[in-house]
């Protein structure tokens, strides 16, 4: 008898660029708008549905600002038109106060947002102002993914939601592996302390990873019922310990070990429509 179910959908984020590396740690990472959409291009192909937004100055430094996010989402939109998901971040990076950040946010009116709850609500003092800018979001129909790097900012925004400064009853997350490990190479193992038994539950999670084991994590979280985000933010190899091509490198290598495993790699039009989302 054939089981005639359909298989599990994983969406593919892939993170290209991120704040800090540049083209002397690989010549592929992209940093311009250009270089940006044609990235885009070559990880839809390889079976992406989201792209996650770095910009820089003219230096190669992080930055956050809304003319500069604008001209990479309409370089990206040009090269690959609605078919990615395009979520800006407002990682502070140590440079931008949450006030900034959030400015930043309202200014790009983006379609989707990474918020991390550390550098956004460090403490409770802060959390009126967190709050708002979530409601702002959900007003305007932009997409949240918060970013959880340790199981108990899980517990704490389980709290929050209880406690109705979140308007959402459910909302997506991150988990981050390995970032305060030492040498930050993750481990599939990493992943587990975020689905114990006793931990939050929310019904869109994601996972990324450091290191040549990022594969294997995210592969792992999928398997497990969650999405995946690959790319150069956090890891330039392959799982073998060679340097990948280039992002698209990446991805692929995810999406076939996906598709062998019996999951299908979902697109934006998936997540645009409400797939596994709240």
């Amino acid at each position: 008898m054939t089981d005639s179910r359909e298989p599990r959908r994983v969406a593919i984020a892939v993170a290209p660029n991120g704040g800090r590396r540049t083209k002397a740690d690989h010549p592929a990472i992209p940093l311009t708008p250009g270089e940006l959409a044609r990235t885009a291009a070559e990880c839809l192909d390889a079976g992406a549905a989201m792209i996650h937004v770095h910009v820089r100055r003219p230096d190669g430094r992080h930055l956050l600002d809304a003319d500069a996010y604008g001209a990479a989402i309409a370089a990206i939109r040009a090269a690959v038109g609605d078919r990615l998901v395009i979520q800006i971040t407002t990682e502070a990076l140590g440079l931008y106060a949450p006030a900034e950040q959030v400015a930043v946010l309202k200014a790009v009116k983006p379609e989707a947002v990474s918020l991390a709850l550390r550098e956004l609500a460090p403490n409770a003092a802060a959390e009126p102002a967190f709050a708002e800018a979530l409601f702002w979001m959900k007003r305007e129909n932009v997409l949240p993914q918060i970013i959880l790097y340790e199981p108990a900012e899980a517990v704490r925004l389980e709290g929050m939601i209880r406690r109705g400064l979140v308007p959402w009853p459910d909302i997506p997350v991150l988990y981050v592996l390995g970032r305060y490990t030492l040498s930050q190479t993750s481990q599939p193992a990493d992943l587990m302390p975020f689905l114990a038994p006793e931990a939050p539950r929310f019904s869109n999670w994601s996972v990324c990873a450091f290191g040549r084991h990022e594969a294997a994590c995210v592969t792992v979280g999928a398997l497990l019922g969650g999405h995946v985000r690959v790319g150069f933010e956090n890891n330039l190899h392959r799982p073998d310990g060679s340097l990948a091509a280039s992002n698209a490198d990446l991805v692929e290598t995810v999406a076939t070990a996906l598709d062998r495993l019996g999951c299908a790699s979902c697109r934006a039009a998936d997540l645009r429509n409400g797939f596994d989302l709240i």
